[in-house]
């Protein structure tokens, strides 16, 4: 059987997808690249938006289109998990699995037994042919925002084992120099596991596996205690000095609208801050919603007022759309189309223009860079404070990670 994969959505996501593909692989599957040489098809789903659905669905259309009847489809994950037939009813498609179950999915593809696959070693052994791996060290979340459907479709917070991170990140690291921690609430890590925090995790992961850069993929600000900001400040070369911290708003009216209720506008400003002063290398990012129901333009400039307060480097605007079954879509008050495109067009703007502050203070200073991939006759180079430079592949002696000057 000939398998092409595609995914949708965040690192989560992605390393969902590794998990499978290498479960497809050790039951002789060849895994390809382009859809026409495929035999079925794996789509991970997302459910983050309802553009990210639309787009799901859209593609699902066109892997039909390409090769009619020939081509089966089978559609895992968040998406998945939530669909009440529309997904399974799309051409073409084999199967719908809820989740992201490697035997599950197996099995839906008619490749094995359900069970073929239980028992066997967990964790990935390699993360596809780049120098950077994700390692999900937690699913789920306990939290209940009112515009996310992720809980609806993932469940509760569950933690891995340290042992048992540990050990995929040693293996990992015979292939890869920077290790992403991902998960979907993965400040949480550890709550459900006795003496166990991220802190913690991160401590024995750089401790066992000390040449690798490990990377904090999203993490609450105000969930970055002493102990992990510790090891952002004096171990940048362990740990990349760099937090995706989402905000959402920086309303506190609109934060509680949305179920944040374990920040506020100022302890995120204080904690970022507090970070920022102590971190002479920096990248921060946020996720940030425009046009939450109810939003006037006070709450909207109330948002813009901290985003300029603190040293962003990148954001990630989402215009707000509603998901079904989630508390935010019966809110009153929808906020207008053309608002929402306006706020969101207003933080976009904002977020380019403290990224290239961001870069022009670091222009001429060497930077820790791992390869992130190939552009043209360039190799792209990811810096520890997350910026992407480009250097030429010529002369390039193939090593995946090395000192690179910053370029404006």
């Amino acid at each position: 059987m000939k398998v092409f994969f595609h995914t949708f959505g965040c690192r989560a996501n992605q390393y969902d997808t590794e998990l499978v593909r290498q479960a497809f692989a050790d039951q002789g599957a060849t895994v390809v690249t382009a859809p026409g040489d495929a035999d079925v098809a794996v789509v991970n789903s997302c459910t983050v938006t309802r553009e990210s659905e639309a787009k799901m669905r859209r593609f699902i259309g066109r892997l039909a289109r390409g090769r009619g009847s020939e081509l089966e489809t089978v559609v895992m994950g968040c998406a998945a998990a939530r669909d009440r037939g529309a997904i399974a009813a799309l051409p073409s498609v084999r199967a719908v699995v809820g989740g992201a179950d490697p035997a599950a999915v197996v099995a839906a593809a008619g490749l094995a037994r359900p069970t073929a696959l239980r028992g066997r070693p967990g964790g990935l052994r390699r993360f596809g042919a780049h120098a950077r791996a994700w390692l999900r060290i937690q699913d789920g979340c306990d939290e209940h925002c009112t515009f996310c459907a992720t809980t609806l479709a993932r469940g509760a917070n569950r933690s891995r084992a340290i042992a048992d991170l540990v050990a995929e990140a040693t293996g990992l690291a015979e292939h890869h120099v920077e290790i992403v921690l991902t998960g979907i609430h993965i400040g949480t890590y550890g709550r459900d596991l006795a003496g166990a925090s991220l802190g913690a995790l991160v401590e024995a992961l750089v401790t066992a596996v000390p040449a690798v850069r490990f990377r904090l993929s999203s993490v609450e600000a105000t969930e970055v205690d002493d102990r992990l900001a510790r090891l952002l400040i004096d171990a940048p070369r362990h740990v990349a000095p760099h937090l995706h911290a989402p905000l959402q708003s920086g309303s506190n009216r609109q934060l509680r609208r949305m179920g944040r209720h374990w920040y506020t506008a100022e302890t995120y400003r204080a904690r970022v801050a507090w970070l920022a002063e102590r971190l002479p290398v920096f990248g921060l990012g946020a996720d940030v919603i425009a046009g939450f129901p109810g939003e006037t333009d006070s709450d909207h400039r109330a948002t813009v007022a901290l985003v300029r307060a603190l040293p962003f480097t990148y954001l990630h605007v989402f215009p707000f759309s509603a998901r079904p079954d989630t508390a935010a879509g019966r809110l009153p008050d929808p906020v207008p189309a053309a608002a929402i495109r306006a706020r969101a067009a207003e933080l976009r703007a904002l977020g380019l223009e403290q990224g290239a502050a961001h870069r022009r203070r670091r222009a001429g200073a060497l930077a820790d860079g791992v390869a992130s991939g190939r552009q043209g006759g360039d190799l792209e180079m990811l810096t520890e404070d997350y910026l992407s430079l480009h250097v030429p592949i010529a002369g390039w002696d193939g090593r995946p990670r090395f000192s690179v000057r910053v370029t404006p």
